[in-house]
């Protein structure tokens, strides 16, 4: 029998993927929270590995857009900050994975940018409330081509990211502070990974706001580059 809707259901959300005309289907969306030391200290809140362990929030798929896009200065806030990320594809099933086997679920990699409401966030933070509102920011989860890397551990490489032409950010992933068998070794233990799920994996020092207008460019050594123009608030 024929499935039939109230309305029609939103499209799958997807990605290009470099060398392919298959697109990549998107599962979830998972963001690690302070990943470098640098970042961590002029957010307020250092990092010390040896009693902490990685935290995560999520978006939901409607933020995701893909690179190159316009998108509009989003409403509620005054304080709209741009995060430049390596984004991990998850490409296998994984729950519980070992960190000696964490590499087998590497699908490939691409760049991304974790827009935010600053604002809202610091506010929600400060209360001990859900960041939803500072995060789960329509359009705010933009996303390059993915890049195949199958089993590929990035280690090290660039990360950079410039606003109207003027480098704002830029570090190396050797400095996350937990690497990427790490994330996969913790993450799998909350959640079943699967194919499709998007991990951001943290954004380096330098962040901040963007008005109408600004044109941003980011990279990430031997992976690509990422496009986002801001639009006027709707």
């Amino acid at each position: 029998m024929t499935t039939t809707y109230l309305w029609t259901p939103p499209p799958i959300a997807s990605l290009l993927v470099r060398g392919k005309t298959e697109r990549l289907p998107v599962n979830r969306l998972f963001f690690v929270g302070r990943n470098y030391h640098a970042h961590a200290i002029e957010m307020g809140r250092p990092v010390d590995k040896t009693v902490e362990v990685p935290f995560y929030f999520t978006k939901s798929l409607p933020t995701l857009v893909e690179s190159g896009a316009t998108v509009a200065y989003p409403p509620g806030t005054s304080n709209y900050h741009f995060e430049m990320e390596l984004v991990l594809v998850v490409g296998a099933p994984g729950f519980r994975v070992d960190r000696a086997d964490a590499h087998k679920l590497i699908y490939g990699y691409a760049c991304g940018l974790d827009m935010t409401r600053r604002d809202l966030q610091l506010v929600a933070r400060d209360k001990g409330r859900p960041w939803d509102l500072g995060k789960d920011v329509e359009q705010s989860s933009v996303v390059s081509e993915v890049v195949p890397m199958a089993g590929t551990v990035l280690e090290q490489g660039a990360l950079a990211l410039s606003v109207n032409g003027q480098e704002r950010q830029r570090s190396d992933l050797s400095k996350l502070i937990w690497n990427i068998p790490e994330l996969i070794e913790d993450l799998s233990k909350y959640y079943h990974l699967q194919p499709g799920d998007l991990i951001f994996t943290g954004t380096p020092e330098g962040v901040g706001a963007l008005q109408p207008g600004d044109r941003v460019e980011g990279s990430v050594a031997g992976v690509g580059e990422i496009t986002l123009t801001v639009g006027p608030a709707e």
